[in-house]
């Protein structure tokens, strides 16, 4: 479980996030709306223990990590969480299957092969980044993310980049996985119909969470709209 409570965050005096309160079930599939610039950004970061708040606590699977220094955070995520950004961040001169090894060996995970499979890119093992279309990096992303086996999932807009056809390929390799392997997903997007998928919606305005609700229907990547 996660558990944020009256967490404030300022970047260079201006105050990003004003008491937010926040706490995700083990397994759950959150979606974190807002425009640009309304905290959901930071309060992934937050959540997550990329950034330290600046005032409240953050409670993650039994870890306060308001109390925790740099190198506790550090290892903090390399054992409990994964990342999938807007921008891919992975290393060009190296292949596929490297590139996903990167995120097995923080776990000593020998597996990382399947998951590659699982999304879908088997045959691309021996390939570098400029030869895959956009996304097939994001997969790449996923699975690199994955083969840490974490326990909670992070996504920063992570389809932002995508046309229509990929952005649905890529939400519903991350909704299987989830299914099978039972982690927790904390996603922050700007689109609408992508809450549809999700279990709880958090909607953020000015810093604050102003609406959080819950879906009746969970409907998968091919029947929300675009």
């Amino acid at each position: 479980m996660i558990k944020a409570e009256n967490i404030e965050k300022s970047y260079n005096g201006a105050k990003v996030l004003k008491g937010v309160s926040l706490e995700v079930r083990d397994g759950e599939f959150v979606v974190i709306l807002g425009a640009s610039g309304s905290g959901k950004s930071t309060l992934l970061s937050v959540l997550s223990g990329l950034e330290k708040a600046d005032g409240g606590t953050v409670e993650c699977n039994g870890v306060r990590l308001d109390g925790l220094g740099d190198r506790e955070l550090t290892l903090f995520r390399k054992k409990e969480v994964g990342f999938i950004f807007q921008q891919y961040y992975l290393l060009s001169h190296l292949s596929v299957e490297n590139n996903v090894r990167l995120g097995a060996d923080l776990s000593r995970n020998a597996d990382y092969k399947e998951i590659i499979e699982a999304v879908g890119l088997k045959d691309k093992l021996k390939c570098k980044p400029s030869e895959l279309s956009g996304g097939e990096q994001q997969r790449v992303c996923i699975a690199r993310a994955l083969a840490k086996n974490p326990n909670i999932l992070f996504l920063d807009e992570p389809t932002g980049a995508l046309d229509e056809k990929t952005g649905r390929e890529v939400l519903n390799y991350i909704a299987e996985l989830r299914k099978t392997r039972g982690f927790t997903v904390i996603m922050v997007t700007h689109n609408l119909n992508i809450a549809e998928m999700a279990e709880t919606v958090v909607k953020m305005n000015s810093g604050k969470i102003v609406e959080t609700y819950k879906n009746a229907e969970c409907k998968s990547a091919y029947e929300i709209g675009w």
